[in-house]
């Protein structure tokens, strides 16, 4: 068990969680409120409490905790990912045959918000006045299907698969035009769109599509298809505090209050006793605050400077890049 927090430590660092209602939400440590806590911002000391943990990682998903910053911060790292970060996506569409179902403006803006491949930072902004593109600010992408009549096709069929060939337009059928230099300069970049599987058009027989498109590095802020993120998140710490010692039927309950792995039964001397062993596990549903006997054993709250974060990237950029990016924003 947790050694006892004073009251106004606990006000000041932690948010609690009652029966009927959260106490302590609203941030207070601002200078002069507390007698003898000297809250004056201090960049130094600032920079000594701050840290970033990271906590979990693959291709596309980054788990990173931020310990030692206000939620005004907390959000402002979340905002800077998801309209701060730049990345490259097509802003100009030029239909040249479109006799497909699908009007131009309905095709333009579902390729628009295709995710490309693409790093951001080998490329220039385009000036808006600019009308044709460069090799340092554009990238050329060229969609060319025709749909025919498979003349192998069983005479009984009904299957548009079997009938039809480039009857399904994909992702996968964009391809890239280099301009100028870039095929040297990028012979080793796979360019394109990140996934191959987008459905764009389903055309029949005699219809076509002809279509070049131009990619430029934007924002989200412009533009949410220039969000390299699909999901940016955070939330505060949980922390679970078991006031004395719970133990046989009563730990049972306890456990099942809880997801799994937060509260794990331990043989202590022969009885079973409840052990926290991973709060952050824990979706604060305050499920055990309804058994009459087991919420005065135990103070749930979350620790108001310690935010965990996720990050869920589109395969634009890696996790780690758009992270240095977001840091970039602050002069520490």
């Amino acid at each position: 068990m947790a050694a006892p927090m004073s009251n106004v430590d606990e006000i000041r660092d932690r948010v609690i969680l009652g029966e009927f209602g959260v106490r302590n939400v609203h941030t207070t440590d601002y200078p002069g409120n507390y007698p003898g806590y000297d809250d004056t911002w201090d960049l130094e000391k600032f920079k000594k409490n701050f840290r970033i943990d990271i906590v979990n990682s693959d291709e596309n998903m980054l788990e990173f905790d931020m310990i030692g910053i206000d939620a005004a911060i907390a959000n402002a790292f979340r905002r800077i990912l998801l309209a701060e970060v730049p990345t490259m996506a097509i802003e100009k569409v030029f239909v040249y045959n479109n006799t497909s179902i699908i009007q131009d403006e309905i095709l333009a803006h579902r390729l628009g918000l295709v995710p490309i491949k693409a790093d951001p930072r080998l490329f220039e902004y385009r000036n808006p006045e600019d009308q044709e593109g460069t090799e340092i600010d554009t990238i050329q992408l060229q969609l060319k299907v025709k749909c025919t009549r498979n003349p192998r096709a069983p005479k009984d069929s009904s299957d548009p698969k079997e009938l039809y060939l480039n009857h399904m337009v994909y992702s996968g059928d964009i391809k890239w035009l280099p301009i100028g230099n870039q095929a040297d300069v990028f012979a080793d970049a796979k360019i394109g769109p990140v996934h191959g599987d987008i459905l764009l058009a389903q055309l029949r027989p005699g219809q076509e599509l002809d279509i070049v498109m131009h990619c430029v590095k934007g924002i989200g802020k412009d533009h949410a298809k220039f969000s390299p993120v699909a999901t940016a998140s955070y939330r505060l710490l949980p922390e679970i505090t078991l006031l004395q010692t719970i133990e046989g039927e009563q730990a049972e309950r306890l456990k099942r209050c809880f997801s799994p792995g937060v509260i794990e039964i331990q043989n202590v001397n022969g009885r079973k006793v409840a052990k926290v062993v991973n709060s952050r596990l824990d979706t604060c549903s305050r499920e055990v605050l309804r058994h009459d006997d087991l919420k005065s054993l135990v103070k749930l709250g979350r620790v108001r400077d310690h935010f965990i974060s996720l990050c869920q990237s589109l395969y634009i950029l890696n996790p780690y890049i758009m992270l240095l990016v977001n840091l970039t924003h602050f002069n520490f």
